[in-house]
C-alpha cells in the first residue's frame, strides 16, 4: 500500500516538473529563434521547412541594424522615458492614492469614480486629445511628450489607494497626536509604510513604459527622439522585410531591460509576488 501511494507520488511530481519543462521550453523558444535568426540571410530566414541553425553565422546584421538606427539616441530616449513616468507615477499615485484612502473632503467618490472610469477606457481613445494638446504647445518630437501619458497613473492611484487602505488608521491618529500635520503625516509615516507596493507600481510601470510602441510612433516622428520600440517599427518594410536584421535590432533592444532585471532583479520578483498576493 505503502509503496503504490509512492509510485503514484513520484508519476505526479514527474507529471509536474514535465509540465513546467514544457511551458519553460515554449517560453524561452522565441528567444532562441530570434538568436538564431539573426545570424542567418534572408533567404535562410524565409525558407520553408524552416533551418533551426544558419549554415553561416552572419554578424553583419548587427552592423547594418546599428548603421540603420541610431541607438544611442533611442537608448538615452528610452532610458529618459522609464525614468520620468516611474517617478511621476510613483510620485503623483502615492499622494493620490492616500488622499483618496485617508482623507474626506467633498466629491471624493465621484472622483475616485473617474479615475475608475479611465482605467476602465482602452488608452487607444486618449491619444488623440493628448497629441493635439501637445501639438498646440508645440512640444512634439521632444523627451516631455513620451513622459505626458504617464504623468498621471490612474492604475497606480488605485494600486497604492489599497495599499493606503490596508494601513490602520490608528497610525495615522497617533502621528497627528505626536504634532504631525498632515503633510508630515504622509511623508514621514504612512509613505514608508508602502515602500513595497511602490516598488510593485515601478517594476510595471517600467515594463510598461519599455513596451510602449503606439504612443511613441505618433507624437515624436524624428527617428532621433523615438524609443527602441517605435524605433525598431521603422526597419518592417511595407511589401518585405529583412527579418535578420529586425531581429538582431531586437536583441539589441532588449539589452536595457536585461540589464534593468539583473540590476533590480529582486525588486522585480518581490513587486510581482506582491501584486499577485493583492
Amino acid at each position: 500500500m505503502n509503496s503504490s501511494l509512492k509510485r503514484a507520488g513520484r508519476i505526479r511530481t514527474a507529471g509536474v516538473y514535465i509540465f513546467f519543462i514544457l511551458g519553460s521550453v515554449l517560453m524561452i523558444f522565441p528567444f532562441v529563434w530570434m538568436f538564431l535568426t539573426s545570424f542567418k540571410t534572408v533567404q535562410e530566414s524565409m525558407i520553408i521547412p524552416p533551418t533551426i541553425l544558419p549554415e553561416a553565422w552572419q554578424t553583419k546584421n548587427y552592423s547594418d541594424a546599428m548603421a540603420s538606427l541610431p541607438f544611442l539616441s533611442l537608448y538615452k530616449n528610452t532610458a529618459l522615458m522609464i525614468f520620468w513616468r516611474v517617478v511621476c507615477a510613483v510620485l503623483f499615485s502615492s499622494m493620490a492614492g492616500y488622499a483618496f484612502a485617508k482623507l474626506k473632503f467633498k466629491g471624493k467618490n465621484i472622483l475616485f469614480s473617474l479615475v475608475l472610469i479611465q482605467m476602465m477606457l482602452p488608452s487607444q481613445i486618449f491619444i488623440t486629445p493628448q497629441y493635439q494638446m501637445l501639438a498646440k504647445l508645440g512640444l512634439t518630437n521632444t523627451v516631455f511628450a513620451l513622459v505626458f501619458p504617464g504623468i498621471v497613473s490612474a492604475f497606480g492611484t488605485f494600486f497604492l489607494r489599497q495599499a493606503y487602505l490596508g494601513i490602520p488608521d490608528e497610525i495615522a491618529e497617533a502621528a497627528y497626536l505626536d504634532g504631525c500635520n498632515q503633510w508630515q503625516t504622509f511623508i514621514k509615516v504612512m509613505a514608508p509604510l508602502t515602500k513595497a507596493s511602490m516598488a510593485a507600481l515601478a517594476v510595471f510601470t517600467a515594463v510598461f513604459a519599455y513596451g510602449d510602441l503606439m504612443w511613441p510612433l505618433i507624437v515624436n516622428t524624428d527617428i532621433n527622439m523615438m524609443t527602441l520600440s517605435s524605433g525598431l517599427a521603422t526597419l518592417r518594410g511595407q511589401f518585405s522585410t529583412n527579418f535578420p536584421v529586425m531581429m538582431a535590432g531586437s536583441l539589441l533592444a532588449m539589452i536595457p531591460m536585461v540589464v534593468l532585471y539583473l540590476i533590480f532583479q529582486k525588486q522585480f520578483i518581490e513587486g510581482v509576488a506582491m501584486t499577485g498576493g493583492k
